[in-house]
This record gives structure tokens, C-alpha cells and sequence, in this order.
């Protein structure tokens, strides 16, 4: 089992940054691929970044490369997404997700087996 639990939303005009905190409980976080999704109001959930076990591997949406960076630290048991230079168009609420094992893409939500209660970013223009 493993419970996730977001934290760095609020209110940044566009240009700004923010860092999200994902805290996670459970011996599986080191052996759990890390995921962000994000949704924004009546918009389906979509893929944002992911990193792979160790860190050794990152993967990004066409949207945010070059904007946000994923990273993790196991031995806190906490992943990270660092947003700059962020749009209006980046306002949504952010989950955490990670998964243990699984035969969809990493960018398919459906292969993520935990997920976190979600934070809000608004990115104000």
C-alpha cells in the first residue's frame, strides 16, 4: 500500500513558479514509478510527468517540457514537480500517482494503482 499526499498549490500569476511536494507512506515507494497528472474543470485527467524508480529516467508531456522538472527523493519518500514559467493554461488541480507494476504506457492513468487527493494550481493571467 501506498498513500500520497500532495502539497505547494495556490494562486501565481503567469510567469511564476511553484513547487509541488508529494509525500508518500508505504515500503513500495522506492520500487513505484512516480507519476503528476493534472485536470482542469471539465477536462479529462492527463498525463504530466513520470520518473522512474531510481530518478534515472524522466518523461514529460509535450505541454511542459522545458517548464517543469520531476524529481524524487526515496530516502523522504517524496516526489517533486517544479513548475516555471507557468500559463493560465496550467490552471487545474494536480495529482500524484504512483505505480508498482503495470503493462500501460506510464502516461495511461490506468497504470497507476494509488493516487493522492490532489492540490490546486491557478495560474492567474
Amino acid at each position: 500500500q501506498v498513500q500520497l499526499v500532495e502539497s505547494g498549490g495556490g494562486l501565481v500569476q503567469a510567469g511564476g513558479s511553484l513547487r509541488l511536494s508529494c509525500a508518500a507512506s508505504g515500503r513500495t515507494f522506492g520500487a513505484a514509478t512516480m507519476g503528476w497528472f493534472r485536470q482542469a474543470p471539465g477536462k479529462e485527467r492527463e498525463f504530466v510527468a513520470a520518473i522512474s524508480l531510481a530518478g534515472g529516467s524522466r518523461y514529460y508531456a509535450d505541454c511542459v517540457m522545458g517548464r517543469f522538472t520531476i524529481s524524487r527523493d526515496n530516502a523522504k519518500n517524496t516526489v517533486y514537480l517544479q513548475m516555471n514559467s507557468l500559463k493560465p493554461e496550467d490552471t487545474a488541480v494536480y495529482y500524484c500517482a504512483a505505480r508498482v507494476g503495470s503493462s500501460y504506457y506510464y502516461t495511461d492513468l490506468r497504470g497507476y494503482d494509488y493516487w493522492g487527493q490532489g492540490t490546486q494550481v491557478t495560474v492567474s493571467s
